[in-house]
């Protein structure tokens, strides 16, 4: 990953990660220690599947750059998708509290794409290609008149 992509998903993960602690130690109070399980792994499995589509849309932007907004629109939706039917998957489940899991999984998606929208505006990301010194180009010839 160049370093542009590895600070955009430090940007991303460590405020996702904060604010699962957060969401973990209020859902720990509320629910008992299921509840911390369940904030813990909501953020987790967050983290896993945003920066794995990262990674994926940056492969993608790289071997085909003209494919870029379609497969960024098309990721987000997908993404969207797989956490509602882990929160569908998981909802009877008694490893963790559902409804702790089910916030970790809101509340970290939030933080994620709010902090990935910050790092792209805070980013200097070149848009066009600059222009050469004056190297190639030749001298003004004939008159100016």
């Amino acid at each position: 990953m160049p370093s542009q992509d590895t600070r955009t998903l430090l940007q991303t993960a460590v405020p996702t990660a904060a604010a699962g602690a957060i969401v973990a130690v209020v859902s720990g109070v509320v629910a008992g220690g299921k509840g911390a399980l369940g904030g813990v792994v909501g953020t987790v499995v967050v983290i896993a599947f945003m920066g794995l589509g990262m990674f994926a849309l940056q492969r993608t932007a790289k071997a085909l750059p003209h494919l870029f907004q379609m497969m960024g629109l098309l990721l987000y939706v997908l993404q969207l998708l797989l956490l509602l039917v882990f929160v569908a998957l998981f909802k009877d489940t008694t490893l963790f509290n559902p409804k702790a899991f089910a916030v970790g999984l809101v509340v970290s998606t939030v933080v994620w794409m709010a902090s990935q929208a910050r790092a792209h505006m805070k980013a200097k990301i070149l848009y066009v290609d600059p222009e050469p010194e004056n190297h190639d180009k030749p001298e003004k010839s004939g008159s100016s008149q």
